[in-house]
Parts: C-alpha cells; structure tokens; sequence
C-alpha cells in the first residue's frame, strides 16, 4: 500500500560542523552567509526526506535570527524539521546549536524557517504528502507554520504590487 502521509520525524536531518578560521571574519565569528549556507543544505536534506521527488529549491528563508556569535573551533549542530508540507511546497524550521565538546553543555545560536518546493527533472512544482504532527511541540509548530504562510503570502502580493508601480528610475 502507498504512504499517503509520513511524520515528522520521519523527515528530521541533523548536520555536524567545526567551524575553521577559513570559515570566519576578522573577529573569529563565523561568518553569516556560511551560517545561512549551513541551514539551507540540513533544511534542504529534510525537505528530501520529506518529498521523496527529484530535488527540492529554496523558495524562501525567513526568519532568520543570529542569537550569538559562532567562534573558530565551536562545534555547530544544526537541525532541521518538516514544520508543515502544503501542496507542492514544505515549510522547514532549522535550529542551530553551539556544543561545547568538553562539557556538553549546548548554546542556541541560530533559527531559520525555509520554504522548499518540490520539483521534477523539468522543474515543474510536484505534490508532496502531508504531514502528520506527533508531539505538542509538533502540532504548534505545524499551526504556526500556516499563520507564517499567510503573512509571507500578504507581503509577497505587497511587494509584487509595490514593484509594478516603480518607475525606470528606481535604482538611482
């Protein structure tokens, strides 16, 4: 019988980096463009998991916080969760966490949420199943989830509509 729906942990990816001078400014903070890399590649890898399709693209990142500063030598842990899957499209919440491998102790450092769509070899958007939320935590993640997706889905129009109305000019 075919799946017609797959949980959320079903889809949940984790990813393991330490972070090297090459990998940060000046000030031996990691920089925050590698950091946005970092949780696009794990939200991606859920997104997969989640779509069993041809690829996912990255649709939007939202949402981003930098809590704290990442410093050369941490060890970054980054984990990804399908928050929600809509027709062709997934929402994907990224938390990433600082540990600290001589004590244990971890420090949150990052969260993003990240729209993917699923596609096939042609690039045309191709459905996903639902998802099915487990844990309380699960199920508000899967309620917030809807109210980000109509707030991006207002400013998106906005910003359409704002863009028709520029001029030639707007770059100067």
């Amino acid at each position: 019988m075919a799946e017609t729906t797959r949980t959320v942990r079903e889809s949940q990816a984790e990813r393991s980096e330490i972070i090297f001078p090459n990998d940060a400014n000046a000030l031996g903070n990691l920089f925050g463009g590698r950091l946005m890399q970092f949780i696009d590649l794990v939200g991606a890898v859920a997104a997969y998991r989640h779509a069993r399709s041809v690829t996912v693209v990255t649709a939007s990142m939202d949402h981003l916080d930098f809590v704290a500063p990442v410093h050369v030598g941490d060890l970054l842990i980054l984990r990804a969760s399908v928050n929600r899957a809509f027709r062709t499209s997934m929402e994907v919440g990224v938390k990433a966490m600082v540990e600290d491998p001589k004590t244990g102790a971890w420090r949150h450092v990052s969260s993003a949420y990240l729209t993917y769509v699923a596609v096939d070899g042609h690039g045309t958007p191709v459905p996903v199943m639902p998802i099915v939320p487990e844990t309380e935590h699960e199920k508000r993640r899967f309620e917030d989830a809807e109210r980000r997706r109509q707030m991006r889905s207002t400013e998106v129009t906005r910003r359409r509509e704002l863009r028709k109305a520029l001029t030639q000019d707007w770059y100067l």
